[in-house]
């Protein structure tokens, strides 16, 4: 049974920040504007624009800000910019004809300059909520996202981490984002009652710390 569905990014995003112990977990989000990204690109250097529904990295964009440049890569395509408005003007003709959210762009471990992250589905059965998978996504070479429909790589959580990460992160990395999934799912179940069935996208940062980018309610 698959329970509730619920496209909309930014209602997941906001019941997330409602818990502190989470909220440090989810990059700064903020919906679609100007000022929106220019602040978290002066902030971060890095930002991903995204589509508020949608799957599959359909419209996702990274947008960088470095040595008073600015530019942004969609696909394996990239241009860079003089001016933040020269930018902006192209960034609007690209992007997908829909409701975008921002998010503070993270600089993920990597495989052999190819980043990863990770899937973790979990499923309510009988009353219950249970682990279906937890797998590491690689991006296909020369891309940034990670989507197996974009041809990127499935591997074991494992193998992604120990090869990214080192293998002495693995135990201790996989315990962390379930438990953090586990606080999750309460806060969505709670927030959305009716969810059936859970996926979290996961990504970890050069340092190890475990970032939220996205919980779907129909997780492929």
């Amino acid at each position: 049974m698959a329970g509730r569905q619920l496209a909309n990014k930014w209602l997941k995003t906001e019941a997330l920040l409602r818990n502190a112990d989470v909220a440090v977990h989810v990059p700064q989000t903020r919906l679609y504007s100007a000022e929106a990204l220019k602040s978290i690109l002066h902030q971060f250097g890095m930002a991903v624009i995204k589509p508020i529904r949608g799957g599959g990295g359909y419209g996702v964009i990274k947008v960088v800000y470095a040595g008073g440049r600015y530019g942004f890569t969609y696909m394996s395509h990239s241009r860079s910019f003089g001016s933040f408005g020269a930018m902006f003007r192209a960034l609007n003709q690209s992007k997908v004809r829909r409701k975008y959210i921002i998010q503070q762009g993270i600089h993920l471990a990597r495989i052999g300059g190819r980043p990863i992250d990770y899937r973790v589905k979990v499923a309510k059965h009988n009353g219950k909520w249970g682990y279906r998978s937890m797998v590491g996504r690689l991006a296909r070479p020369g891309l940034f996202v990670t989507n197996l429909s974009r041809g990127g790589t499935q591997l074991t959580a494992s193998q992604g981490l120990g090869r990214s990460l080192g293998k002495g992160a693995i135990v201790k990395k996989r315990a962390e984002m379930r438990a953090l999934t586990n606080k999750c799912i309460g806060i969505m179940e709670s927030a959305f009652p009716g969810v059936g069935e859970l996926g979290f996208d996961y990504g970890l940062d050069k340092s190890g710390k475990i970032w939220i980018f996205e919980v779907n309610t129909r997780p492929q």
